[in-house]
Parts: C-alpha cells; sequence; structure tokens
C-alpha cells in the first residue's frame, strides 16, 4: 500500500493504492488529504472485496498514518489478527513502478479540473491497465471485444 500524488485544480491530492505481492492492483482511493482516516477508507474498501484473499503481509512506507489504519481493521475484524506490518520504504517497490503507468496517463492528460472527474477517470485508467497486466484472466489475448463488453459492465454503459 502506498500513495502519490495528483494535480486537481492546481491543488494537490492523494491516490493511495494498494498492490498484492504478484503486482495485481487491488484498489485505489482518491482524497483530499494524507490521512489516516483516507488509509482506513482503502483499506475497508479492499480489504472486503472477495476477489482477492486476505494478507499475511502489508508492505508500507514510513508514514504515521498506516499504523493507524491497520489497527483499525484488525479491531473491526476487516483484517485478521496475524496479518505482519512491514514499515520498510524500500519493500514496496512492486508499487512504486506501477505507480509510473497511471502516473504517465495523468501527466499525458494534463493533470484534471474537478475531482470527481478525476476519481473516475482514474477507475478507468486503472481498469485498463488491469486488462493489459493481464487480471482480468477470462478476456482472450488481443479480444477487443471482449474487452469493450467488460468495460461497459464495469462502469454500468450497457443499454
Amino acid at each position: 500500500m502506498d500513495e502519490t500524488y495528483v494535480r486537481i485544480r492546481g491543488h494537490w491530492f492523494y491516490l493511495y493504492r494498494a498492490v498484492d505481492s504478484a503486482g495485481a492492483t487491488i484498489d485505489f482511493f482518491l482524497s483530499a488529504v494524507r490521512s489516516a482516516d483516507a488509509a482506513k477508507a482503502l483499506f475497508s474498501k479492499s480489504l472486503t472485496d472477495r476477489s482477492h484473499p486476505q494478507p499475511r503481509v502489508i508492505n508500507t512506507d514510513k508514514a504515521r498514518c498506516y499504523p493507524v489504519a491497520i489497527s483499525d481493521a484488525k479491531d473491526r475484524g476487516i483484517l485478521r489478527r496475524r496479518c505482519r506490518h512491514r514499515p520498510v520504504a524500500y519493500l514496496n517497490n512492486i508499487l512504486e513502478q506501477d505507480h509510473r503507468a497511471i502516473k504517465k496517463r495523468i501527466c499525458a492528460k494534463q493533470h484534471f479540473r474537478r475531482f470527481d472527474c478525476a476519481r473516475r477517470t482514474i477507475q478507468g485508467y486503472e481498469t485498463i491497465h488491469k486488462i493489459r497486466k493481464g487480471q482480468v484472466r477470462w478476456l482472450g489475448k488481443r479480444n477487443v471485444r471482449a474487452e469493450n463488453e467488460f468495460i461497459d459492465r464495469i462502469f454500468g454503459l450497457m443499454a
């Protein structure tokens, strides 16, 4: 779990992202502040998703908001008690490298003007990035029609 910066209407916002050890994107959360509440929101959002198993180890940087969020998730029963937290900056290199693909698209767009538009656009970027990484296993390689149908289903675009 890590965060990166996104510029929206001239102000910096925080894009929290969670990636598993294989590099598969679990979830993201866009927040105006870097706080324990934002980290808690990402934990509750990503740990309740049944498509990913419970982690045994969570690697983060040394930000002070993560230990509070992890202990809160353990207290609420979202995260199992035996899950370890490793606050070492160099152990989340997979996630740091994964930020590049998203940041590249954001910089090419020349940033955002509204928060809700940024959230929806980043959701699209993350979905396309999941398809390119092969996380959507039921889609065949280079099957554009199936990819379009998947995207329509995810974003509710079907008529």
